[in-house]
């Protein structure tokens, strides 16, 4: 019995772990660093929208991978409650049902943000682009889910 027991703990601690959290910087303009400190180096700034894979959460530091791979810390306040995803491609052809044979809503260009408004069945997220347009793009289209 206490090895089924063990067994479903690590079962359910792998099954969380598979699941990434993702946040949106909602400030302007967000300083990355290479520690969890103000004092640390600045690696690089990025702008309102852009998502980010939580790694560590500590209080007020949050470790983040972008959608390049990169590591880095970032200030905890600077995160909104909007969720966003980043075109990784040359461009997201978003179409107005979650089909290919569906007519195209817009494309969107490459590293562009597109606001996150539901996760649709078959690999499906239905997106909001700045100027309100919306429609379903592919999720393999995107980086942030």
């Amino acid at each position: 019995m206490r090895a089924r027991a063990a067994f479903a703990i690590v079962a359910l601690a792998v099954s969380g772990a598979a699941a990434a959290d993702f946040r949106t910087v909602e400030e302007n303009a967000a300083v990355l660093y290479d520690a969890p400190s103000r004092a640390a180096t600045r690696l690089f700034v990025v702008s309102r929208h852009y998502p980010l894979e939580v790694i560590v959460n500590l209080d007020a530091w949050v470790k983040v991978r972008d959608h390049t791979g990169a590591l880095a810390w970032i200030e905890a306040k600077a995160f909104g409650a909007r969720r966003m995803v980043l075109v990784t491609g040359n461009a997201a052809e978003a179409r107005v049902r979650p089909d290919e044979a569906a007519p195209l809503a817009f494309v969107a260009a490459q590293y562009v943000a597109l606001e996150l408004v539901e996760v649709a069945p078959a690999g499906w997220l239905r997106v909001r682009a700045a100027d309100g347009a919306d429609g379903y793009v592919r999720s393999s289209q995107v980086w942030g889910t």
